[in-house]
């Protein structure tokens, strides 16, 4: 039992696979690790041993036998909008022609031990044969249950789309047999057709072993649009960093922020904002809408099946904001976003 839950914290600490960046030194590489721009960093592995022997966590059903949800239009319109949620922190953004699938996870168990870590309770969202064309993907960071090598696999087959990630974790792909790789920095970006995928802070860590702690960087995105940006948070703290993509890029048109794996709080607050935090970013970055994401597929902390959308609609009202502003989505179900 305490096998599987250690193998449980490798979504959060990762233990195995090591990688490295090496590269110039910056404000938020010191040339070995990369840090945040402020801190407090995550909790150790005493840490996580503590909270492991003590903690109680909410019920999770073992399945939930959930259809999927109807295919994606193969791509929308010049100025259009559309989201669907897939699962987890994996969403299709559809915008200005362009469809871009964020941090991509269809297996059973992201994890690199067979059989043990944290499966998933539902099937993805969408079916992946029923996903359109993808022609971008973004990884906002290297742990298992947002990079995952099989799906990113599968998609390159079938869907050969550019993919971007990081700095340091381009080698992490390329290792893999993924290609049409390009590794950003905070603030760099690329031209894709009508957009522009722009990489941003997000306060986090990253490891896929006990010997690359922090030595790859997370990253959030913004895909620019000149009908509004689009902001995908990836997984982070609360930071600086939402003030500092709104002066950059404005209000975004839709802000897709993480809602889940968030107790307990004395544990997760350094990299995983709750959702009364969601509420504060939403309303930091002036979002125009939000999409609350990764919730109710892994079973990585404390909070129960379907608490996080509960504590989401609770701290809305709790914050005077309106629960049309920043809203769920079923698991499949996608929505056009007004300009």
């Amino acid at each position: 039992m305490l096998a599987r839950l250690l193998l449980a914290s490798l979504l959060l600490t990762g233990c195995f696979g090591a990688t490295g960046y090496e590269g110039p030194i910056s404000d938020h590489f010191d040339g070995e690790e990369f840090v945040n721009q402020e801190p407090p960093a995550q909790l150790g592995l005493g840490a996580v041993l503590e909270w492991f022997t003590s903690r109680d966590q909410g019920y999770w059903p073992e399945w939930v036998d959930a259809e999927p949800g109807p295919p994606p239009p193969p791509k929308v319109r010049m100025g259009d909008l559309r989201v669907t949620l897939i699962g987890h922190a994996t969403t299709l953004v559809q915008v200005d022609g362009l469809n871009v699938l964020t941090d991509p996870v269809y297996v059973y168990r992201p994890t690199p031990v067979k059989g043990l870590g944290p499966a998933r309770v539902r099937p993805p969202g969408i079916r992946f044969r029923d996903l359109p064309n993808i022609d971008v993907v973004v990884i906002s960071h290297n742990h298992y249950d947002h990079l995952d090598l099989p799906t990113l696999r599968w998609l390159q087959r079938v869907h050969q789309p550019r993919f971007f990630v990081g700095l340091g974790n381009e080698a992490v792909l390329r290792e893999g047999g993924i290609w049409r790789v390009e590794e950003l920095d905070w603030w760099d970006e690329r031209k894709v057709g009508p957009i522009d995928i722009v990489s941003v802070p997000a306060h986090h860590f990253a490891g896929r072993s006990v010997e690359d702690g922090n030595n790859t960087l997370w990253t959030g995105w913004v895909m620019r649009s000149m009908h509004g940006p689009v902001y995908f948070a990836g997984d982070t703290g609360m930071g600086k960093h939402f003030a500092q993509i709104r002066e950059r890029f404005g209000p975004p048109r839709l802000a897709i922020l993480p809602i889940g794996a968030y107790l307990p709080r004395w544990f997760m607050s350094p990299i995983h904002i709750d959702p009364a935090q969601a509420v504060e970013a939403h309303q930091i970055l002036g979002a125009r809408q939000s999409l609350g994401m990764h919730y109710d597929t892994f079973p990585l902390s404390d909070e129960a099946f379907g608490q996080a959308p509960k504590d989401l609609h609770r701290a809305l009202a709790d914050q005077n904001v309106d629960a049309h502003a920043f809203w769920t989505l079923a698991f499949g179900e996608g929505r056009y976003v007004g300009k």
